[in-house]
C-alpha cells in the first residue's frame, strides 16, 4: 500500500465543489483511492457522497492511500502525489 499525507486547504473543507473536484481527479486515475484522517476508517475517494459525508474540514491532515491494485508503483506514486498536491490548493476557486 502506498500512502501520502496532505492538509486540506480548501476554506470549506472537502464539501460541495472542492469534494467534486477532488473526486473527479481520483476517478481520472482509475485507482481505488481511499481517504482517511486519524481515528476514522477510510472512505472511497471515488465516491462524492462518501467524501462529503466524511466531513474533512479545512486544515485537517488526511491520508491518501492505494492498496494493492495491480498498477505499477510509479504510476500509483505519481497519481497519489498529484492528489496530495491538489488537496493543498483552495479547490473553491473556479477552474
Amino acid at each position: 500500500m502506498y500512502t501520502r499525507k496532505a492538509t486540506v486547504a480548501a476554506s470549506i473543507g472537502l464539501h460541495a465543489r472542492p469534494a467534486a473536484v477532488f473526486v473527479r481527479a481520483v476517478n481520472r486515475t482509475g485507482l481505488p483511492i481511499t481517504l482517511s484522517q486519524e481515528g476514522m476508517a477510510g472512505v472511497d475517494g471515488r465516491s462524492l457522497l462518501e467524501v462529503m459525508s466524511a466531513n474533512f474540514a479545512h486544515g485537517v491532515e488526511v491520508e491518501i492511500g492505494v492498496g494493492d491494485c495491480g498498477a505499477d508503483m510509479e504510476s500509483v506514486k505519481t497519481a497519489v502525489d498529484h492528489l496530495a498536491q491538489l488537496l493543498r490548493t483552495d479547490l473553491t476557486d473556479p477552474l
